[in-house]
């Protein structure tokens, strides 16, 4: 999957160097991460097998396709984000039920995290802590954050 997404980068002239993939020692919990002009970071330092480095290097190869190909792709715009994560979820099989039952989820937190997505950026701007909260869970399950923090009866609302 990894030499057919950087032949499909190279097709739509999106060629990636020798360079464009790097491991790197990473603070916080991250696996890797999709830099925009600069390639991908893989955090070696949280990655314990080869499986979870290639499915790291697939998902961001996805979001550098996305790069590629969208004219007016926006990672600040929560939408344009929200969806490169949806497709590089889905297409890298990270969001495959297997592999979410492998992380300790159990088949409830699995079905439960699937069926609700949300699109928050109506309440950027009024959101008490502020859009760095938001963007933070971006692409994520943030069911238990929003249940933690004791969000008013208005918020559960929207939410259901």
């Amino acid at each position: 999957m990894v030499r057919f997404l950087r032949e499909h980068l190279e097709k739509s002239g999106c060629g990636i160097g020798s360079n464009f993939i790097k491991a790197v020692k990473c603070k916080g919990a991250t696996a890797g991460g999709y830099v925009k002009g600069e390639g991908i970071v893989v955090c070696s330092n949280h990655l314990q097998i080869q499986d979870e480095v290639t499915q790291v290097v697939i998902h961001e190869l996805i979001h550098a396709y996305d790069e590629c190909r969208a004219a007016n792709l926006d990672w600040s715009d929560c939408t344009h984000h929200a969806c490169s994560e949806i497709r590089a979820g889905h297409l890298s099989g990270d969001c495959h039920y297997k592999r979410e039952l492998l992380r300790g989820f159990n088949f409830y937190e699995v079905k439960r995290s699937r069926a609700n997505v949300y699109d928050v950026t109506p309440f950027m701007d009024e959101h008490p802590g502020g859009d760095e909260v938001l963007i933070a869970v971006t692409g994520k399950d943030a069911t238990n954050d929003f249940k933690d923090v004791g969000h008013s009866d208005s918020a559960r609302e929207m939410m259901d």
